[in-house]
């Protein structure tokens, strides 16, 4: 009978229904923050996920759009003045500013002039989709580094709550304290079910956060390297 008895208390002890029901509001608070931690975190998660990948296959379709062998500016010219991509909005940038200089005469001074504008217009929607697409990855960090501690906090306290137990009933039986100790350690493996994902998520979407922008910085020093071409012929063809 005492064997059959382990298991059915041992169920009942991993009830984490029970576990919660049983905590005090403390406990209970820092229990329902981590919950609400690790949802934000999956959320942004599978945004990040699905935005990455989605972004990656525009790219990709965009640079087979380049490769057919059509000028720049009448691809610039069919994206219109609003483009969603970010490839595309690169082309756009340049393609704009070319065109006000387009079969005109430009002197040195004005190439550098344009130069100058198309490099700052090109790091400007650089600088603007990396910031949408790191959007979300400083809340990770946060999650991450602070659930731990959050769930460690919920231990304490529920140790604490064993300690006085004792003191109350002056009875050191493990009965006594098994539910404090129970919500205690429930509070911490909450903790570490959150932050460990965030912390993989953070670190996973850094590094491919970072492998875009340096495709889109790529693209642009393409498209860099494409209009001085232009401009030195222009200023060759002055001479």
């Amino acid at each position: 009978m005492e064997a059959a008895a382990a298991p059915e208390a041992l169920s009942s002890g991993l009830n984490f229904v029970e576990l919660f029901m049983q905590a005090d509001w403390v406990v209970k608070s820092v229990m329902i923050g981590l919950v609400l931690a690790s949802l934000w975190s999956w959320a942004i998660i599978i945004d990040k996920t699905m935005k990455l990948n989605r972004l990656n296959k525009e790219a990709d379709g965009f640079e087979g759009t380049l490769a057919s062998g059509r000028p720049l500016e009448d691809i610039g010219a069919s994206l219109g003045t609003n483009p969603t991509q970010p490839f595309q909005k690169l082309l756009v940038a340049v393609t704009a500013a070319w065109r006000d200089y387009k079969g005109k005469v430009i002197t040195p001074s004005q190439s550098d002039l344009l130069v100058g504008q198309i490099d700052r217009e090109l790091n400007h929607v650089i600088s603007a989709e990396a910031d949408q697409i790191e959007d979300g990855l400083s809340i990770l960090a946060v999650i991450a580094t602070a659930s731990p501690f959050i769930g460690l906090f919920g231990t304490v306290w529920g140790i604490m709550n064993a300690f006085g137990a004792i003191a109350a009933q002056g009875d050191t039986n493990l009965a006594t304290v098994a539910p404090a100790i129970s919500e205690a350690l429930f509070a911490t493996a909450m903790g570490l079910a959150a932050a460990i994902p965030a912390y993989i998520g953070y670190n996973l979407f850094s590094a491919k956060t970072g492998r875009f922008v340096g495709r889109m910085e790529g693209f642009a020093d393409e498209l860099m390297v494409s209009v001085t071409r232009r401009l030195a012929d222009k200023l060759g063809s002055l001479k």
